[in-house]
């Protein structure tokens, strides 16, 4: 592991572009691998998950080809993106019996299963490191086996996953919490299962599946609360379109509010509605966050943000926004902590299923640096107190509590020691040659 230390800093100045969306980029390939024929993807993400779905989709039988482009602000040299990828795909039904080490990628894990579990013939498991080993595959392999799916995993619940191609009949699901993987993982499955799959919501979730899929050329709609396909015989993606994410461009957002006299302008980020959650509920703490020149590409609705320093206010996080803000929330906990009152954020069980447990991990985090939180079932509570002491924090191989960290050394009034920094390049390799961009050094 590396550690980093992260002083209080100057104001944060200037204009990036942060890293491709890490969950566009996931589905891109996968998506990809499944079509006909060669599909080019703009802007991949070139981080450690995002190479572990591309490793196995090369597994899977699929070619993939491109060059990277490096980013000027990497030191050493590296990159975060790619400009030109291609993948040529194996098609829905001719996946190549393999293993698959999924890596640290949690999305790859909860996906991936919908696609095999269809396939005619094979049989796959799928692995990764410690904290995969962690992460619970119940609640995708309950809903599969009732399409018909032939699954099995260590205590019935954790990786390895075996998965054996099977028959699948398409069924009326209605999931008990909102998930975008969950939901990604059975529109996959319904692509190769007979008759209609409807998968139910409580809560929207992000909608980028859906998306990629429609455009791909696959039969799938939104109806109310519930979003039905059916099965196809071919995909044909053609050309996919990755903008920045949210997801990494948020910890900028969040700096930018708390360093006194910055200016940051963030580029191209997805303002997907289902993805900005973070800015409805940092506006109501009084942040004002500009969208400029808002535009669509790829089918996806970008935006430029301008974001300058605010005095916050606490407020209560729950309910509809959990889902479209469940990567951002450890960052709205940190704003908080910056805040006049008390802020709450509740229906937000979600995150004990992460990297880490979030809520824990959030909780120690900001309690070693000085805040005032407390944990609690379902989310946090934290009592604002205009700032943080600083002090030390681990991120328990935890890419956001790593870039958390080093945002509040930023704003601290000590400084943050980040122990496990090196875990930031899970989704944003250049991180902190960015934030020393942004910082002018």
């Amino acid at each position: 592991m590396t550690d980093a230390r992260f002083e209080p800093s100057g104001p944060l100045r200037g204009s990036l572009r942060p890293p491709s969306d890490k969950s566009i980029s996931h589905r891109a390939a996968l998506i990809a691998a499944m079509g006909e024929g060669e599909t080019d993807i703009e802007g991949y993400l070139e981080a450690a998950d995002t190479r572990s779905t591309l490793n196995a989709m090369r597994a899977l039988g699929a070619k993939v080809s491109g060059h990277v482009t490096i980013s000027a602000s990497l030191d050493p040299p590296g990159s975060w993106s790619t400009r030109a990828k291609t993948i040529e795909g194996v098609g829905l039904r001719r996946a190549c019996p393999s293993p698959i080490d999924v890596g640290n990628a949690g999305t790859l894990l909860r996906l991936l299963p919908g696609w095999l579990a269809g396939q005619p013939r094979g049989a796959w498991t799928l692995d990764g490191d410690d904290s995969i080993r962690r992460r619970p595959v119940d609640r995708i392999a309950v809903p599969l086996r009732q399409m018909g799916a032939d699954l099995s995993a260590r205590e019935d619940r954790l990786p390895p996953l075996e998965v054996r191609g099977a028959p699948l009949r398409g069924i009326t699901y209605e999931m008990p919490i909102a998930s975008a993987q969950i939901k990604s993982c059975l529109l996959f499955a319904g692509l190769l299962a007979e008759g209609e799959t409807r998968i139910v919501e409580p809560l929207p979730s992000r909608d980028h599946s859906e998306r990629m899929l429609a455009a791909a050329g696959a039969d799938v709609r939104r109806e109310d609360d519930a979003v039905v396909i059916r099965p196809a015989e071919r995909l044909e993606p053609g050309r996919i379109v990755v903008p920045a994410d949210i997801s990494s461009a948020a910890f900028f957002i969040i700096a930018a509010l708390l360093v006194e006299r910055s200016e940051v302008v963030l580029e191209e980020v997805n303002v997907n509605p289902t993805r900005t959650g973070l800015l409805t509920i940092l506006e109501r703490m009084g942040a004002a966050v500009e969208r400029e020149g808002e535009r669509e590409e790829g089918g996806e609705p970008i935006a430029d943000l301008r974001v300058r320093p605010a005095s916050l206010q606490a407020t209560e996080v729950g309910g509809a926004e959990i889902p479209l803000a469940i990567d951002e929330l450890p960052l709205v906990a940190l704003a908080a902590c910056f805040a006049e009152g008390r802020t709450v954020i509740r229906d937000a069980e979600e995150l004990r299923r992460k990297e880490s447990d979030r809520i824990e991990t959030v909780t120690a985090a900001l309690r070693a640096l000085g805040g005032k939180i407390e944990p609690t079932a379902d989310g946090m509570v934290i009592e604002g107190t205009g700032g943080l002491r600083g002090g030390a924090i681990e991120s328990h191989g935890d890419h956001r509590i790593a870039m958390l960290g080093a945002v509040a050394g930023l704003a601290s009034k000590e400084g943050v020691e980040v122990q496990g920094m090196d875990a930031a390049a899970v989704s944003y390799p250049g991180f902190e040659s960015d934030l020393s961009r942004l910082l002018n050094r």
